[in-house]
């Protein structure tokens, strides 16, 4: 079925989420993701897959309080949803899966 599998990004973005939690807005994610994948994502890329995966129901969102920081502005923040949980899961499982096919000397230093 269309929209019930997570691309590799779309992966990341929601396991920042379920990791950052309150905290989870897209100029965070963005420094998250960044940090950890040494990687040099724009705010432009999460903030769509942010609202890609709202629209699947992978993510909610509501608008938090407005800060001095921000100028008076509010962040949107994102929480994994019932099916992004259920999503995050099954591509566990199916990584588990096939990381526990691949014979153990493989990875064995020679």
């Amino acid at each position: 079925m269309k929209g019930t599998n997570l691309g590799e990004f779309e992966e990341l973005v929601l396991l920042a989420v379920a990791a950052m939690q309150e905290e989870a807005y897209s100029l965070a994610i963005t420094d998250e993701i960044n940090r950890i994948t040494q990687r040099n994502i724009t705010f432009g890329v999460v903030h769509s897959s942010l609202d890609r995966m709202e629209k699947k129901g992978f993510v909610q969102s509501e608008m938090g309080g407005a800060t001095k920081e921000r100028g008076g502005r509010r962040k949107r923040i994102f929480k994994v949803s019932a099916a992004g949980k259920e999503a995050l899961i099954k591509s566990r499982n199916q990584r588990d899966e096939l990381w526990g096919m691949i014979p153990k000397f493989l990875f064995d230093k020679a």
